[in-house]
């Protein structure tokens, strides 16, 4: 498997094609729905007028996405007594629903990577070939196994979200993913769909011969 460090650079991510096997080294952060809806409602579309600490994480959340990477996860986080954080389960959730925000979260940022299981529709492709971008698939039912690739929490914003839909900046190292759409515009996830459909068509003209 190749290794690839976050923060990921263009002529790496462009040299990347779907099928590839990699792990990743470095720091990424977590994200779900409410955390994607923030970013788009306060700063890509201005809906809602910033508030609170809203300016302050969105300058760091600048910083960290640059060349970085979303991870599409609702971890289980312990606490020590020392007040420190710990993954305990980081499976990978559903990232179909990201969709409605994906692409322009991408180009805003100039995030690299988006981690998550079940793959992403065309605006998220486009996304992909445009910033350029990677969409990576990490393995699903394997939270706990995924979670020892977290080496430290290095930080959580938006907590009030709770903590499934909070930012959590966390430093992985090895972290592996499978590379399902490429900035050549290729998706695994459209083309098995294709595939599918043609199955079902095949099969559906047996029954009607």
């Amino acid at each position: 498997m190749r290794k690839v460090q976050i923060p990921i650079s263009d002529d790496v991510v462009r040299s990347l094609e779907v099928g590839d096997p990699i792990t990743l080294s470095g720091v990424m952060v977590t994200a779900r729905d409410a955390a994607h809806k923030w970013l788009m409602d306060t700063f890509i579309t201005h809906k809602r007028e910033p508030q609170g600490d809203d300016l302050e994480v969105y300058e760091a959340l600048k910083k960290l996405l640059n060349g970085g990477v979303i991870y599409h996860c609702g971890p289980v986080v312990s606490q020590t007594e020392t007040g420190e954080y710990r993954f305990v389960a980081a499976g990978p959730t559903t990232s179909i629903r990201e969709e409605p925000y994906q692409g322009d979260i991408m180009r805003h940022f100039n995030v690299k990577g988006v981690i998550g299981k079940g793959g992403m529709g065309a605006k998220t492709l486009q996304a992909c070939q445009e910033v350029p971008g990677l969409y990576l698939h990490a393995v699903g039912g394997a939270a706990s196994w995924l979670a020892q690739t977290v080496k430290r929490v290095l930080g959580v914003y938006k907590l009030e979200f709770g903590a499934p839909e909070a930012f959590w900046v966390i430093e992985v190292e090895d972290f592996p993913v499978v590379v399902t759409m490429d900035a050549g515009g290729n998706s695994l996830h459209a083309e098995i769909e294709a595939r599918s459909a043609k199955v079902l068509e095949d099969l559906l003209s047996e029954e009607t011969s």
